[in-house]
């Protein structure tokens, strides 16, 4: 496959007929001022040592190594393989709850913002490991698929609000079932993969212990943080709080012991975010302690860069443009090239 990687440049070979023109201009103005000393077979002998032809032969070369330069200015390239490259290293599977009480300012400027903030410093310090994410509320969705673009999954975490899921409430454990589901399948041993719940815990919608054993049987670690605090706080949204039936506000408070117990299952490990720290750090040392898995990824070949022969190209074009003289040389009569045959 050939392409020009900055195909923009091309737009540069308009210079070239307007080289072309300016040159022929030129030659037929300096015509005109040799036809007015005489006929121009005469001054030809008069001039012996003027060469029309090696003057058109350095505009011939001038304009080749334009034409070479601008080419290689647009780097044209040759390749398009795929190839595979084995990596070691994990699948995580961030699984963020973006249900209102996530909305709770008992952290700065609150629980989802503080979240949001830490996902994108644990996205700066990784390396080969392969991120998800799933947020959830009543129901789960796939927010960024297993993926090892960490740039990409930055911009998605910036993205993560409660808007993205239509359905309120608080269900876990199909959260967590919908992490299990959106692992790849290039991971032969199942050691290779976690999961990453940031919750306040407060689950009204299912089991979520059942599938954390389920996660266990395949042999997936599930660590959880608990962000919130056990006094809780009300919860905001547009000014105003929220309030239940009874007109009493509501209070969001952090349930550690499911989210525990679920780590618990799972062999992982439950984290208590703090107001210093969220708590990815702590897991992803753990993390690091655990054993990897080989992952496989496919990727582009990068293309085979031609711009350099090019440049090549155009450096012989101009020494040999600027070596050539305009004027016949004496001591290479014999050798004369442009002599006209009579």
């Amino acid at each position: 496959m050939f392409r020009f990687a900055n195909p923009q440049y091309l737009w540069l070979l308009v210079v070239l007929p307007v080289m072309v023109a300016l040159f022929w201009l030129a030659a037929r103005s300096r015509r005109r001022r040799i036809a007015r000393f005489g006929h121009p077979d005469v001054l030809q002998e008069l001039m012996p040592e003027v060469s029309t032809g090696r003057v058109t032969l350095r505009f011939l070369l001038l304009l080749g190594a334009v034409l070479c330069l601008i080419l290689a200015a647009a780097r044209p390239q040759f390749g398009s393989k795929l190839r595979e490259e084995k990596t070691q290293g994990i699948e995580m599977m961030l699984v963020v709850d973006v249900s209102n009480s996530m909305l709770a300012e008992d952290f700065e400027p609150n629980r989802l913002e503080r979240t949001k903030y830490a996902i994108g410093k644990l996205f700066d310090g990784l390396e080969q490991d392969r991120v998800g994410l799933v947020v959830f509320a009543g129901e789960p969705k796939v927010q960024l698929p297993i993926t090892s673009d960490y740039r990409m999954a930055k911009a998605f975490a910036r993205r993560i609000d409660p808007s993205l899921v239509s359905e309120q409430g608080t269900a876990i454990g199909k959260a967590l079932e919908q992490a299990l589901l959106s692992f790849s399948g290039d991971t032969e041993q199942n050691h290779g993969r976690v999961i990453i719940l940031i919750t306040d815990g407060e689950n009204h919608e299912d089991d979520a212990l059942a599938v954390a054993e389920r996660a266990a049987r395949q042999g997936v670690k599930i660590f959880t943080i608990g962000i919130g605090t056990p006094e809780g706080a009300p919860i905001q949204i547009d000014g105003e709080f929220i309030k239940d039936e009874k007109g009493e506000m509501v209070v969001s408070k952090l349930n550690e012991e499911m989210l525990a117990k679920i780590a618990d299952i799972t062999d992982g490990a439950y984290v208590r975010a703090t107001k210093q720290s969220i708590g990815l750090d702590e897991i992803v040392k753990a993390i690091n302690d655990m054993e990897q898995t080989e992952l496989s990824t496919i990727r582009f070949e990068e293309f085979n860069e031609q711009y350099q022969y090019l440049l090549i190209a155009t450096l012989v074009l101009l020494l040999a443009e600027f070596v050539m003289l305009d004027r016949r040389n004496p001591l290479l009569a014999h050798l004369n090239i442009f002599r006209e045959k009579k």
